[in-house]
């Protein structure tokens, strides 16, 4: 863990590792927000966990690195929202039972989390996802196939849910344009419309 954590410090003193915006699955999905409780899972500087406070969710952001932390605290303070940072190792520690309204997860992939993830969400609840696919159009992403989802995985690690949102567009058709090397769920955890 130590070597894990010390690897995104460097990459967020550096000052890559940087999400500018929120991600594509939670911007373009937003107007299904409904407020309660959410959490950012490896939350670097928490683009996603900034929007979902900035739209009156009362938000944890998590991550292994203090120093991407420091910063989203930091970042929280000035934009003046409400936003609590903490240093946790989600892979150690999951979330608890049934403890979030909303949950935003993107560019980061450990398929043991997925149940804990889901049991995670209250009823009712939505799991914003997005990260990289092995069909790869670009260099973007991690080079270790490991860290990368096969062709239709995402909906089968997720697949007690109710898929409300799904996209992955493979290699199909004009590789220049569309959402490439990636896929991105919105679903809702079962037992309240």
């Amino acid at each position: 863990m130590a070597d894990e954590r010390e690897k995104w410090d460097q990459i967020y003193r550096r000052g890559s590792g940087v999400t500018p915006t929120a991600a594509r699955v939670l911007r373009d999905n937003e107007h299904l927000l409904n407020g309660g409780r959410g959490l950012e899972i490896a939350c670097g500087l928490g683009a996603n966990a900034l929007l979902l406070a900035a739209r009156g969710v009362q938000t944890e952001a998590w991550d292994i690195s203090p120093v991407a932390i420091d910063r989203l605290r930091a970042l929280a303070q000035e934009s003046g929202l409400p936003l609590q940072g903490v240093v946790r190792d989600v892979a150690q520690q999951p979330p608890e039972s049934e403890s979030y309204d909303v949950i935003v997860v993107t560019h980061f992939l450990e398929r043991a989390l997925a149940p804990h993830i889901i049991a995670a969400l209250r009823p009712g609840g939505l799991l914003f996802y997005q990260t990289f696919t092995r069909t790869r159009v670009s260099d973007a992403g991690p080079k270790n196939e490991a860290f990368r989802l096969a062709t239709g995985e995402l909906l089968m690690l997720f697949a007690p849910l109710r898929i409300v949102v799904y996209r992955e567009e493979g290699r199909l058709g004009d590789l220049g344009t569309g959402f490439r090397g990636e896929a991105l769920l919105v679903a809702q955890k079962k037992g309240k419309n």
